[in-house]
């Protein structure tokens, strides 16, 4: 069928940062990780980028954003609602003010 085709593997977050408190905290070197755990090692370092930039706030679920992002998603979604009564509502006093002429 699809053979030598490779599917992405995804990760958890608890398991990236135990991947990452195995090189940041108990000292092994990215290159013994990548071969432990049979994880490339631009991954493990672009890991270790993101976690160090928002510790707190790094390795998001799938589907899940930062607490910011959320936050401007939310409000560009309420923009968008006002800005659609707005309209609604230009559109509503042009008719009544047409019909009572």
């Amino acid at each position: 069928m699809n053979e030598g085709v490779q599917s992405r593997r995804v990760y958890i977050k608890e398991f990236k940062e135990e991947t990452i408190g195995l090189i940041l905290n108990r000292g092994m070197s990215v290159s013994q990780v990548s071969k432990d755990l049979s994880i490339g090692t631009e991954t493990l370092y672009r890991w270790i980028r993101q976690y160090k930039s928002d510790s707190q706030n790094s390795f998001p679920d799938k589907g899940h954003k930062k607490p910011e992002e959320e936050e401007m998603r939310r409000l560009k979604r309420e923009l968008a609602d006002v800005k659609e009564e707005r309209d609604i509502l230009k559109k509503a006093i042009s008719i009544f003010s047409k019909t009572k002429q």
